[in-house]
Order: structure tokens, then sequence, then C-alpha cells
């Protein structure tokens, strides 16, 4: 059986991220048609073509490995549970229906629980940020670190749904708002570029809305934890967790303070 390193997984997803934000590209602001998910969350015609065309593309190059997505049933490889494939073929969905350009392809493959290698493609922005076990964090071929240690004041990306939980630190100076994307995935390369210090991610984010920017932000010098400082291990089957904190490393044990602080009793 040909054994893959990282690198070559990380090359095979970077050119399969690619043409997929390509085949996206082309229902970009085209209206295309959409249906409503259990849990009225919205899954667009383009999100099928993309997740299709990564099926194929990449358990073709790699038959042995399983399969995890969003839009389709999970595949066990050959290999079992330690190398798999997770896909969000459009993560930020809602966005790419509104026309806004903070959507991104978001693939990873995980061997024994985590994440060694991750594109996360966002072409409407022009950005491609990856990653490989023991590398570096790049956006566009070029190394990508998180903010530095600042003053006291934390530039916080919190959802819309927690503003309020959060707006006694605000008021107290203790953090700023910075403009949070609806793209789980999109908003941990943000914090992997160092456009600001961390971000509080809502319970039930899934594996395919992290994985990959999971391993860019590690290799960029943060940290995507649950309130233990816990680190996230991703299995075939799939898992929904609790509320999360991604921050450089410098803001980690404060945002995860705040967020225990607001979180409900």
């Amino acid at each position: 059986m040909e054994t893959f390193t990282a690198a070559d997984d990380l090359a095979l997803l970077t050119a399969a991220a690619h043409e997929a934000g390509r085949i996206a590209l082309g229902f970009f602001g085209a209206a295309p048609e959409v249906w409503m998910k259990t849990g009225n969350s919205p899954v667009s015609e383009a999100d099928f073509a993309v997740d299709a065309y990564l099926k194929r593309v990449l358990l073709a190059a790699r038959p042995t490995y399983g399969w995890l997505s969003e839009e389709t049933e999970t595949v066990l490889g050959a290999a079992g549970a330690e190398r798999f494939f997770v896909v969000d073929p459009i993560d930020g969905t809602r966005s790419f229906l509104r026309g806004e350009s903070t959507w991104c392809v978001s693939v990873a493959v995980i061997d024994a629980k985590r994440p060694h290698a991750g594109v996360i493609d966002a072409p409407a922005k022009g950005e491609v940020f990856t990653a490989v076990s023991g590398g570096e964090a790049l956006l566009n071929g070029a190394p990508i670190r998180v903010a530095p240690a600042g003053g006291g004041i934390l530039s916080v990306a919190v959802p819309d749904g927690m503003v309020k939980r959060f707006e006694p630190e605000r008021a107290a100076g203790h953090l700023a708002f910075a403009k949070a994307a609806p793209s789980l995935a999109y908003r941990l390369a943000e914090i992997a570029a160092g456009r600001f210090d961390g971000t509080v991610i809502r319970p039930n984010a899934n594996d395919w809305d992290i994985a990959a920017g999971d391993l860019i932000l590690e290799l960029a010098g943060g940290s995507l934890v649950d309130l233990s400082g816990a680190a996230r291990l991703y299995d075939i089957s799939g898992r929904k967790h609790g509320l999360l904190v991604a921050a450089a490393e410098h803001a980690l044990s404060r945002l995860t303070s705040m967020a225990e602080a607001s979180s409900p009793a």
C-alpha cells in the first residue's frame, strides 16, 4: 500500500480546493437553487457541485482514506478511522448566497485524530491559507503569524448571538469587537493571519467547520480549545463541539476566562 506524507496530502488538497473554488465561483452571484436543511440551514446547488467534485477527485487520489463531509454520507476508507478527509465544500453558505466574499472551501486530512494537512481557499477574496504538520502556516505562499501581544485590550470576533454576553467586558475596556465572519473556517484563518486576537465559537460547531483552520491557526502560533483548554480531536464519525475559544497564545487564557464567565450557568 502506497504511503503518502503530509506534504503529499497538502499538495493534493491545495490543487483540489483551487478547482473547487473555481466551480463555486461559477455559481456565485448567479442565484443558485437553494434548499433548507434540518435546523433551517441553507444548502445550494453550488455546495453539492463542489462536494461532488472534491469527493470524486480526493478519493480517487487516496482510495484508502475515509471521507467526512457536511453534505454527503461518511465513507470509511481502508485506512480505517486513522486517516480521512474532512470537507466543508462551502463554509459560509449564507454569505455565499448574499454575494459576500467571506466564504471558503475548507479541506483537511486527519491522521491519528489531528489534522496533518489543511487548506482554506477563499476564492472571492483571492486568499489561500495552507498548513502542513511540521511546517508553517501560509497565506498565498507567504508565512503568517498571529497578532503579537499588544496593549491590554483584546480584539475579538464575537458572533452576533453572543455579543450581549461580552458587552460587560467591552464596557470595562477588556476587549474590542472585531467583525465576525459567519464562516468559522475563514474566521480561524483570519486569527492565524493576525487580523484580530481571537474569537469565541458557539456550541454545535462541526468537525468540518474547524479542522483545517485548527491546523492553520496552530502553526501560526495560536490554539483552538474548549473551556478546559483541551485541543480538538477528530474522528471519522464526526462530532459537534461545545463552546470553543480560538486565539493567539498570548490572548488564549484571558479570552477563555471571559468566555467561561459569560457562559450561561
